[in-house]
């Protein structure tokens, strides 16, 4: 039987929502698996659209809520499990840098990275929502090289955001090689909930690619 603080994560393996499992790992945090293979096309099937009309990874349920939308995942989980430390609370003067980071992930950084990835033109400098590549990119690479973390020398759900993307990024050459960046996904990669929900990650990939092989001809 789940309990109230049971969070039902429904999870695609090595996606996008890699990084709230490593998220609710770190968190220590009580979750049900709902697992979904992309490659069977499960995300579009009615089920999971009930879920999330868009068809998209990931989405948690925890009681009457319902949340899609990675960033708003991080916010309210790391809000939630609050003693867990990784989300400064309101009235601490972290906590604006905090949502700051948070926001630009998504507002910035992933459609500058899916424009690159996809090699489409980005739209024009004053309609474009991260203005351009460089100048975003550079943003991010200051701020990381100032302290270990975003905040400081202290980690944060914004690491761990921050860190996972960073670290796929980087093995997919979709940003420019820099020690500052590897040294920064690496601190993310080496924490013992990186580490445990990769292995998850893979073993649930694995099981998938399994179970889509086609069974060895009888006779």
């Amino acid at each position: 039987m789940l309990s109230a603080d049971t969070i039902t994560f429904f999870h695609a393996p090595q996606s996008r929502s890699t990084g709230v499992l490593t998220l609710l790992e770190e968190l220590g945090a009580p979750y049900e698996l709902q697992v979904l293979n992309m490659k069977a096309g499960e995300q579009r099937q009615a089920a999971y659209l009930m879920v999330n009309p868009l068809g998209k990874v990931p989405a948690i349920r925890h009681g009457e809520a319902l949340v899609t939308e990675q960033v708003a995942i991080f916010i309210y989980l790391a809000d939630l499990f609050a003693k867990a430390g990784l989300a400064p609370p309101i009235g601490d003067a972290r906590r604006g840098p905090y949502l700051r980071w948070m926001v630009y992930y998504a507002a910035c950084f992933e459609p500058a990275i899916i424009d690159r990835a996809t090699k489409r033109e980005p739209a024009p400098l004053a309609m474009s929502p991260y203005g351009d590549f460089d100048t975003m990119f550079g943003t991010v690479l200051a701020q990381l090289a100032r302290s270990p973390y975003l905040l400081g020398e202290t980690v944060s759900a914004a690491d761990i955001l921050w860190g996972v993307a960073l670290g796929v990024v980087l093995k997919f050459n979709l940003v420019p090689e820099s020690p500052v960046l590897r040294d920064y996904a690496g601190r993310v990669a080496a924490r013992a909930s990186c580490v445990k929900a990769t292995a998850k990650d893979a073993e649930l990939a694995a099981a998938q690619e399994a179970a889509q092989k086609p069974a060895p001809a009888q006779g």
